[in-house]
């Protein structure tokens, strides 16, 4: 399965041009590859003092053009996050998109990140979610997710052979990054694809190096520091050769240990 990262530029309170280019990029991926993933909070950026206006309804005009270019295209579209209210709350979001067009499952960021404060915009979610792509059981996951190993353990226990983080994630702990996305992958014996975006905000560099990491590890595909769409490869056989080759699975002791 061929799948499209998109490592857009996203400028922190330009909604308009961020809808705008997130769509083009989004269409042009569409074209190439079967599977389409878009970044953290893409539509808005992190100015989150706004985020309440600038939140999208459910049914609202960004979802619907990531609606059409799913069914026109027949492409699943993973739509990264963005900023949904539903009912009285807001939430931070991903919307997965089947080749028809319809909303297979959403995904409500659960780690609020405290250093920034975003539990004072955002309600956080409370499942996890997985989902078919074709013949894959994928889960999906929102940058801060990254540091809770227990999620993606979870996510993997419930039959998850990929894994998709979208991230906003800052340079400074860029290193953190990409040794955070391996050890998901290596512990799990899963792929990880993740999209990270390109920017600024305050001062704040969002550095790029989108990754696709195959079970054992390795970084197959990765972004630079610059707005690129990234194609990336999933081969089927990978997960099943990981586990037989090296039998984590079955050498666990889960009588062992405690989960709160």
């Amino acid at each position: 399965m061929q799948i499209a990262m998109v490592q857009m530029e996203v400028v922190s309170g330009n909604i308009q041009a961020n809808r705008e280019r997130g769509i083009r990029m989004a269409e042009e991926a569409a074209d190439k590859a079967r599977t389409v993933v878009l970044p953290e909070i893409w539509t808005t950026g992190y100015g989150l003092k706004n985020v309440e206006q600038w939140a999208e309804d459910p049914e609202g005009p960004v979802i619907q053009e990531m609606r059409r270019i799913a069914k026109t295209k027949g492409v699943y579209i993973v739509a990264g996050s963005m900023p949904v209210k539903r009912d009285d709350r807001i939430f931070n979001e991903t919307i997965v998109f089947d080749p028809q067009g319809q909303i297979v499952t959403t995904y409500q960021k659960v780690h609020m990140f405290s250093l920034y404060g975003e539990e004072k915009f955002f309600s956080p979610g409370n499942r996890r979610a997985s989902f078919q792509l074709g013949e894959i059981t994928a889960g999906l996951t929102i940058c801060y997710d990254l540091r809770f190993p227990e999620l993606y353990r979870s996510l993997a226990l419930d039959g998850a052979q990929m894994i998709f983080v979208v991230a906003e994630w800052p340079r400074e702990r860029l290193q953190h990054w990409i040794t955070l996305n391996q050890a998901r992958a290596i512990e799990n014996q899963v792929y990880l694809c993740s999209v990270n975006c390109v920017g600024e905000h305050r001062g704040i560099r969002f550095p790029g190096h989108s990754l696709f990491i195959d079970p054992n590890g390795r970084i197959t595909t990765e972004g630079t520091d610059a707005e690129s769409i990234i194609y990336a490869q999933y081969d089927a056989s990978m997960v099943p050769h990981s586990r037989e080759g090296l039998t984590v699975w079955q050498d666990r002791k889960c009588g062992v240990y405690r989960m709160e």
